[in-house]
């Protein structure tokens, strides 16, 4: 939930292009678009939090697991090439950066996708407790890979900032309908969880199977935590 918000603030609104990571794509002779790759990485030292978490993954592994050739079929949306691809090794925020949240988004131009891993101790059972008290809508417990999961709904954020030439700033308003599907990080539940969210500017979403393939495709590359 936090990292649906985070990720949609990011990249929802009217400049969000602009605070986007460019593609990079593979030099041609001709002018066929290529897909954007995710970015090389930087080598920045990382938070602390990832350091006390063991197997905790980056967003570079994250982008990893995301931008897949597929993922535009998996999205029944095949044809459409990756426009943006950006990978974050953050902490989740009101944790003073005990928590690592890494993130991974790969834009196309129907849709926009997120992956994030939110590595605390909340189970998925005591986060769908939470989401009563929240603003999720259609929320639908289920299995995947052998791990308990949730869908649900709820909407992203937009913002608009001014970029000299004089523009101004607009207040946070509600921005378009997005789907996510949180699944837990182990099978035995014992806190912490990856989330697939899809949304898109026209506020059409894919039907749930798209987000169910994606998670079944993408976590498994993603190496699990140590046991503790």
């Amino acid at each position: 939930m936090w990292a649906q918000a985070i990720a949609a603030v990011a990249v929802v609104g009217a400049l969000a292009a602009a605070l986007s990571v460019a593609p990079r794509g593979v030099p041609s002779d001709d002018s066929t678009p290529r897909p954007a790759s995710c970015p090389a990485g930087e080598h920045k030292e990382l938070p602390k939090a990832y350091k006390e978490t063991p197997r905790a993954a980056t967003g570079d592994k994250l982008c990893k697991a995301l931008n897949r050739p597929d993922l535009a079929q998996l999205l029944a949306t095949p044809g459409e090439i990756a426009t943006t691809v950006s990978g974050t090794s953050n902490t989740a925020p009101l944790t003073d950066g005990k928590v690592a949240l890494p993130e991974a988004e790969v834009r196309f131009g129907t849709y926009t996708v997120n992956l994030s891993a939110t590595y605390n101790e909340l189970s998925t059972a005591q986060y769908v407790k939470l989401m009563k008290f929240g603003n999720e809508k259609d929320i639908k417990t289920l299995t995947v890979l052998g791990r308990p999961a949730v869908l649900y709904s709820e909407h992203t954020m937009a913002f608009k900032i001014g970029l000299g030439g004089g523009g101004s700033s607009g207040p946070v308003e509600q921005g378009p309908l997005a789907r996510t599907l949180s699944v837990a990080l182990d099978r035995t539940d014992r806190g912490g969880y990856y989330e697939v969210t899809v949304w898109s500017t026209s506020g059409a979403l894919p039907d749930d199977s798209a987000l169910l393939d994606i998670a079944e495709k993408a976590l498994p590359t993603i190496p699990e935590r140590a046991a503790r």
